[in-house]
């Protein structure tokens, strides 16, 4: 199945149904190249970035199934075929994946940006989570196989590989022998622009809280930084939405609050007025330290992953060693005792700009365009 006219550049990523990190990228290659259709799994409007709605986003015939723009990961059994069996015509498509959108196929080339490796791949138990059903579980165990072989060949389809960390680039040499360009994202959030308090979080603005900005995912170990703030005084604000969220706002402390699908503006005002952000998760890059440090503010993050690429020690932040709800309180207190100059904060950030991003992703889809198909 061929979708749409040929085009000079278009764009793909795996599905547009939450507000992360990787969805911001697709909103600075959007800004770049902006006549470039966006091509996906799944679409829905409300649970990811409204500027997506100014945008022409193309989808198939998965995102006519609620369930699946509900929880992505309902349709992992049919990803692999749809996408596969699915062309986009155009003369480079630059693809942001996080396991999918590598895997289409077009009738030009192909720049992959990769966020990870496909993480029920080649980190499952991780993916899954200590509360994954035993059915999932067993039926990614058996798909396993089948779903490699298929990763595999679709990497090696790529004109060229980016990866979004050394972490990651890592993991793209051990998954399929291929040597990524590094190529950090940038920072999505703009600190200039509006704020607004969130319904839920006006009366905190004169008592500085603890911020975690994540999707509410198992491997995000949100879980672990909500027991951290059990019984401590200070509040902790959690804005992040996803499968997890039922079951934490059943055992949230009375001092931990959690909200979803803030705007910018909300988003803005919620780092605005916290006293630092608490990052735990394995991340492939650690985003959320760099848009806290933009405002000003520390971090106190899991030694690990993407934030060995952001956070420097004693400069912009406090790692802990392990997610676990006793490190992460008595790295929150360590932070909580040293002095932090916003100056230096926010000039660490410069260094990870989307003029800069943007920049080398239209040399490399020239020199793309510029080689024989």
């Amino acid at each position: 199945m061929v979708r749409g006219r040929r085009v000079p550049v278009a764009i793909a990523h795996d599905y547009l149904t939450q507000r992360g990190g990787a969805e911001r990228v697709v909103l600075a290659l959007s800004r770049e190249f902006p006549e470039a259709p966006i091509h996906t799994t799944l679409y829905d409007p409300d649970g990811t970035y409204p500027d997506f709605r100014d945008r022409t986003v193309v989808t198939g015939p998965l995102d006519r199934v609620a369930p699946f723009r509900a929880d992505h990961r309902r349709a992992l059994p049919f990803l692999a075929p749809v996408v596969g069996s699915t062309t986009v015509d155009a003369d480079i498509v630059i693809a942001s994946s996080s396991g999918w959108a590598h895997g289409f196929r077009t009738t030009g080339r192909t720049l992959v940006y990769c966020h990870n490796p496909a993480r029920w791949l080649y980190q499952r138990e991780e993916y899954l989570g200590d509360d994954a059903s035993p059915l999932l579980e067993a039926g990614l165990k058996g798909l396993a196989p089948v779903l490699t072989r298929w990763d595999r060949r679709a990497a090696s389809r790529a004109s060229r590989y980016l990866a979004n960390s050394t972490v990651v680039r890592d993991r793209v040499r051990a998954a399929y022998g291929i040597e990524a360009e590094v190529l950090p994202p940038p920072p999505g959030l703009q600190t200039e622009g509006d704020q607004v308090a969130h319904p839920e979080l006006a009366d905190l603005a004169g008592q500085p809280y603890w911020l975690v900005v994540s999707r509410l995912l198992p491997y995000k170990n949100v879980r672990e930084a909500v027991e951290a703030f059990r019984g401590r005084s200070e509040h902790l604000v959690v804005v992040g939405a996803g499968p997890e969220k039922e079951s934490l706002q059943r055992v949230l402390p009375v001092n931990v609050r959690l909200v979803s699908d803030l705007t910018d503006a909300q988003l803005r005002w919620a780092y605005d007025h916290a006293r630092g952000l608490v990052a735990a998760s394995r991340e492939d890059f650690g985003l959320t330290p760099l848009e806290a440090n933009a405002w000003g503010r520390p971090v106190v993050a899991l030694r690990a992953g993407g934030y060995l690429d952001t956070v420097v020690e004693g400069v912009n932040g406090i790692f802990f060693d392990e997610s676990t709800p006793v490190l992460i309180s008595r790295a929150v207190d360590e932070a909580a005792r040293r002095s932090w100059e916003a100056e230096v904060l926010t000039r660490h950030v410069e260094s990870f700009g989307e003029t800069a991003f943007r920049r080398r992703i239209r040399e490399i889809v020239t020199e793309l365009r510029q080689q024989a198909p």
